[in-house]
């Protein structure tokens, strides 16, 4: 086989033409189901953690503290550990989906101040994608009363789990662009291999066959029987 400098590499492709052809019919037959992708949907819900209604601040929304955002960040914490993703998975979530904490202030503002999370999930059909985000908002709000719990807070000074944004589903527009050049990718590489692969099966052929008019001689180092007449 020829050293893979970029001359020999040229020669090779050219002499293994055919297995190129091959290459290029399956990825073009791969190319018509990029074409054609089937239709996602994205469903995507706003919750935020309320501290409890108190005498002095009736409106729970005008108390929204960075404790609360920390508290909101450690429930996340919570559903994004091997534990709470099999959790996740037992309730039904599958599929992608994103739990992202939300900062609505100003640059000055402290990461993660205002106490709300986004819920955002991809199926292929839109009640498919609001269940899974319906389903993520309830075992949140299951984890945030049991780290309540753990540290014996009382229930009438819990926090609370309320909806800013109710789960909205959107179709995606499928990027046909993208789909085609990783299938022209992964075919230009695999029609790369299977040039190489069928040059050195072929040497290796060629060096397990014995030369034109030569038969199986004796083994090196071991002379023929002498005959006597």
């Amino acid at each position: 086989m020829e050293p893979l400098t970029p001359e020999g590499l040229a020669r090779l492709l050219r002499r293994r033409w055919y297995v190129l052809v091959l290459a290029a019919l399956l990825t073009a037959a791969a190319c018509y189901p990029a074409l054609r992708p089937a239709p996602r949907y994205q469903s995507s819900a706003v919750l935020v953690v309320k501290p409890p209604r108190t005498d002095n601040q009736p409106n729970q929304l005008t108390n929204l503290q960075p404790s609360l955002a920390m508290v909101s960040y450690a429930v996340v914490q919570r559903l994004d550990s091997p534990a709470g993703r099999a959790e996740l998975r037992e309730a039904g979530v599958h599929g992608t989906y994103r739990l992202t904490p939300r900062n609505s202030g100003t640059s000055a503002t402290p990461y993660y101040s205002i106490p709300t999370l986004q819920v955002e999930a991809e199926q292929s059909a839109p009640e498919d994608a609001d269940r899974v985000v319906q389903t993520i908002i309830a075992v949140y709000g299951r984890h945030l009363k049991a780290l309540q719990s753990e540290q014996r807070v009382p229930a009438t000074a819990m926090l609370t789990v309320d909806l800013v944004n109710r789960p909205g589903t959107v179709a995606l527009p499928p990027n046909r662009t993208r789909a085609l050049a990783g299938v022209g990718l992964l075919g230009t590489l695999a029609g790369v291999t299977a040039v190489l692969w069928t040059e050195r099966y072929a040497t290796a052929r060629r060096r397990r066959r014995p030369g034109p008019g030569l038969g199986p001689g004796p083994a090196p180092g071991v002379s023929a029987p002498h005959r006597t007449p």
